[in-house]
């Protein structure tokens, strides 16, 4: 490293501490302005024009010395980089530069994660049973069932799903539907109660009726003491005998309940 490099890091490490000395001082004048204007009003009031064109300068001087401090503390950065570069082996560069890279990579995919959340989801779902609702927005009823996710088409942003149980009619195939991804609930796996969420009692959900493939809305009505427990639910519109009863739906068959369900 040079004597001519030194000197220059210096220079600039003393223009980054002006500015920043400066700009203490703008934020010192602008609070004085705000303290007056709250303070004495009175006396804002007359002198109210001086007092905002005042105050207009000082902000637009605490902006342009902001901007100066970013562009001297960019150059410190690039004559640093640039120091550094000079005095490392190869191995040493190219071991930067990979971690550049990957550094990089992982907040492109994380980006991509935040802006998609439906590519992490499509990937762990095919072949997985999951909660469809099969009618249209305008029914007048909201129609759920216990369906597997076949396809997910990333184009048109919609999974192909199979109905494997369709009814008991002689007729009766199973039907395939493609459905947008607000649609689609996945259940909590089976084999990790983990990923469950914990309905406490009263809470309204969506439940698959025990011996059917389809979902109605439910009550919870039980407080488990372990999140392998099953459920202890009353489904609406399931009355006997003048009262609900109480049914028993395991863990990884009940969902949140959709917003603005209808049944």
């Amino acid at each position: 490293m040079s004597t001519i490099e030194i000197a220059s890091l210096f220079d600039s490490s003393k223009d980054l501490d002006r500015l920043r000395k400066e700009q203490e001082e703008v934020l010192l004048e602008i609070n004085k302005i705000h303290k007056k204007l709250q303070t004495t009003p009175e006396m804002a009031e007359k002198s109210v024009d001086t007092l905002l064109l005042k105050l207009r300068a000082l902000y637009v001087q605490a902006k342009e010395l902001s901007e100066n401090e970013l562009n001297v503390s960019n150059a410190l950065v690039g004559q640093l980089d640039a120091l550094l570069q000079s005095g490392l082996s190869a191995a040493q560069r190219k071991k930067i530069e990979v971690n550049e890279q990957k550094k990089k990579r992982m907040k492109t995919d994380s980006d991509l994660s935040r802006l998609s959340p439906a590519a992490s989801m499509t990937a762990s779902l095919k072949g997985e049973q999951v909660a469809a609702r099969v009618t249209p927005d305008n029914a007048e009823k909201d129609e759920w069932f216990v369906v597997k996710v076949i396809h997910f088409d990333r184009e048109a942003k919609e999974f192909e799903v199979l109905d494997e149980e369709p009814g008991d009619d002689e007729e009766s195939i199973q039907r395939k539907y493609k459905l947008p991804m607000s649609r689609i609930i996945p259940f909590p796996k089976r084999g990790d109660p983990s990923s469950a969420p914990d309905f406490p009692h009263g809470k309204p959900v969506l439940a698959v009726y025990p011996g059917t493939t389809a979902l109605y809305k439910a009550t919870v009505v039980n407080n488990r003491k372990k999140k392998t427990e099953d459920y202890l639910l009353e489904f609406d519109d399931d009355e006997e005998d003048g009262s609900l009863p109480k049914r028993t739906v395991p863990f990884y068959r009940v969902v949140p309940l959709p917003e603005g369900h209808r049944q």
